[in-house]
């Protein structure tokens, strides 16, 4: 495992999560006990990352029927529907947070015929089914994506898309799990990822505390790191794909497939098949959210810019599919990344076998 320590669990009407703000200088767990303290924890990024953000959606609504003491199963319906809307609000651009909502409202409607004790145990149960989804789509990935990697080869990526961005093993980091695993002897470059360095915060912690070999650098060093030919492959997350593949991911991975590109480096995306949105066309439709200009201003409470100045601060950019070189998935590889692919991938009990990589199956056995 990439670690022993959880990054969210439920447990007697309490959601415990590890706040990311926090780290590395402190290992400090939130006990959220109200759905107003969850949201607030998913809008401050003390949770975050797309998978993570699935799961915590689940046990969002469990903790908004929580406090119902009616006989009425409609009433809890309705209370599940509301705490689903509200959490909503709180991010855009993940659409595994709106996935999992989605999951539970859909449980929730199953439940008219039940009786209120019978429905609040469905709906724990289809929240933990979320969690233990997300734990083995991540296994997955990270089998099929340790064959990208090659030994002795350097990986460079971005943000963090480890165990603290799901449920337990991470989509790009798990990949490097994986090939950790297999005996592989590798290095990676973490981008810093301005402007709240989840690289530097997040990634080298999860890195370092698995033994992989990890190297900081600041996210304008990248282009000079691939020029002297320091780069082999990146491999990084996402937020929200497309139909067509266009991957929304921390902003500053557009940035690095375009180096990528014309340094003719291999460039993957991580992600689950639960982070795809079928019902966009492209990556120009995918919704960006802009975040406080706090965030880039200062930072740990210090002003580092010119009072009154304008900022522009999108929590994430759009790479192109035609920048990609395969997004690596619980059910393979897909590669090429155009939209017939993406369908052929991401369709209900579909395997995907392209360039010889080995279809896993039922990724839910």
């Amino acid at each position: 495992m990439s670690t022993a320590i959880p990054t969210i669990r439920y447990s007697q009407g309490i959601v415990k999560l590890i706040d990311q703000t926090r780290l590395p200088h402190k290992l400090v767990f939130i006990n959220c006990r109200d759905v107003a303290t969850l949201w607030e924890a998913i809008k401050a990024l003390r949770v975050r990352g797309a998978p993570a953000l699935g799961v915590a959606a689940g046990f969002g609504v469990v903790l908004g029927i929580k406090t119902y003491r009616g006989e009425d199963v409609g009433e809890l319906i309705a209370i599940a529907h509301q705490t689903a809307e509200y959490l909503a609000t709180s991010r855009p651009t993940a659409v595994n947070l709106f996935y999992g909502l989605s999951r539970m409202r859909r449980r929730a409607e199953l439940c008219r015929r039940m009786d209120v004790k019978a429905a609040r145990k469905a709906l724990i149960a289809e929240a933990f089914a979320i969690y233990e989804e997300d734990r083995a789509l991540c296994r997955n990935i990270g089998r099929y994506g340790a064959a990208v990697i090659k030994n002795g080869q350097s990986v460079l990526t971005v943000c963090n898309a480890g165990a603290l961005a799901t449920a337990d093993y991470g989509t790009a980091l798990g990949v490097m799990y994986s090939a950790k695993a297999l005996g592989k002897n590798f290095k990676v470059y973490a981008c810093e990822t301005r402007p709240l360095l989840q690289g530097a915060r997040l990634t080298t912690w999860e890195l370092m505390r698995a033994k992989i070999d990890v190297t900081l650098i600041c996210d304008n060093m990248a282009a000079t790191l691939m020029q002297q030919g320091k780069v082999d492959v990146v491999i990084t997350g996402a937020d929200r794909i497309s139909a067509n593949g266009d991957s929304a991911n921390k902003i500053g991975t557009y940035m690095l497939a375009v180096l990528a590109k014309y340094h003719k480096i291999p460039f993957y995306i991580a992600a689950p098949s639960t982070t795809f949105d079928l019902s966009i066309t492209d990556g120009s439709k995918i919704p960006i959210e802009e975040r406080h200009p706090d965030e880039v201003t200062g930072f740990g409470g210090a002003r580092t810019a010119t009072p009154g100045v304008k900022v522009y601060n999108p929590a994430f950019d759009v790479t192109d599919h035609s920048l990609i070189t395969g997004i690596i998935t619980e059910r393979g590889i897909i590669a090429p990344v155009n939209r017939r692919n993406v369908k052929l991938s991401v369709s209900v009990g579909s395997t995907l076998e392209p360039r010889g990589v080995r279809s896993c199956g039922n990724a839910f056995r």
